[in-house]
């Protein structure tokens, strides 16, 4: 396995339906389920029987899930599903989200997409982390919702994934492609060789604006599992497909924390 990893945010655009006769995503033991964040299980299982608590209440739904209307019904629907509703692996479940779209991973080579199958770790609002190939049903939860009996949901996962996935992370060079709202779910402690945040601007003569980072990250991500990247030299001399190019003077490192923050620019 490559010494890599890459954070990536899940999408709220999910495709419906699965497998229908996929084994349990909870009975790890079985040898043909994908369940590499095992562990979560428990705190899995109490988030989803919260969740659907308050889906039966009918209490503060729109404040839940953030939506309304036909949307919020279905998606109330959906969450009371959760446990006997069809599977599929996180990757086909989020791949209508532009992130998702613009990896192309069908377009990948084999051994391109075994390594972000292998390499990626998906933050979700109902599983906290998840590998790519996970199995999952189609659900409805922001990391940013607010759950009664459970809290801030990214709070939750925060206290209860950060020790698996920094023990997940350790020597590992990380690729964090995670946006900013999504700092406050992990507690890191530094382990891992170096991590690399990237951001995406567009200059004008008179200011630079940063800009949304899905498809233009999710580009990256394809060059980074082709590549096999382990380290920033490819990265420096890369051209992004839309024209973003390294912007070395953007670049910043923390000695004491190893982390990197890296931007690619290009002129209005």
């Amino acid at each position: 396995m490559a010494a890599f990893s890459i954070l990536l945010a899940p999408s709220s655009e999910k495709k419906v339906g699965g497998n229908p006769f996929a084994p349990d995503m909870f009975d790890y033991r079985s040898s043909n389920t994908f369940n590499y964040f095992h562990e979560l299980n428990p705190e899995r299982r109490k988030l989803i029987a919260k969740l659907q608590d308050a889906m039966e209440a009918g209490k503060r739904l729109k404040q839940i899930l953030q939506l309304q209307g036909e949307a919020l019904e279905k998606a109330v629907d959906v969450n009371l599903e959760i446990l006997d509703a069809p599977l599929m692996s996180a990757l086909d479940r989020y791949s209508p989200g532009v992130l998702y779209s613009a990896m192309n991973f069908q377009g990948l080579p084999t051994g391109a997409q075994r390594r972000l199958l292998e390499n990626g770790i998906i933050f979700s609002g109902l599983f906290g982390a998840l590998r790519p190939d996970d199995l999952i049903p189609n659900y409805f939860l922001g990391l940013d919702a607010s759950v009664p009996g459970i809290g801030k949901v990214a709070n939750y996962w925060r206290e209860n994934m950060s020790p698996i996935l920094n023990e997940r992370l350790k020597s590992k060079f990380v690729w964090n492609l995670l946006p900013e709202a999504f700092a406050g779910t992990w507690s890191d402690d530094h382990s891992y060789s170096e991590m690399v945040t990237v951001r995406f601007a567009v200059d004008t003569k008179s200011k630079r604006k940063f800009v949304e980072e899905g498809p233009l990250a999710g580009q990256l991500i394809n060059f980074i599992v082709r590549e096999a990247l382990e380290d920033m030299e490819p990265v420096r001399a890369w051209v992004h497909p839309d024209g973003f190019k390294f912007d070395a003077g953007g670049e910043t490192f923390d000695e004491e924390t190893r982390t990197r923050q890296i931007v690619f620019a290009k002129r209005a």
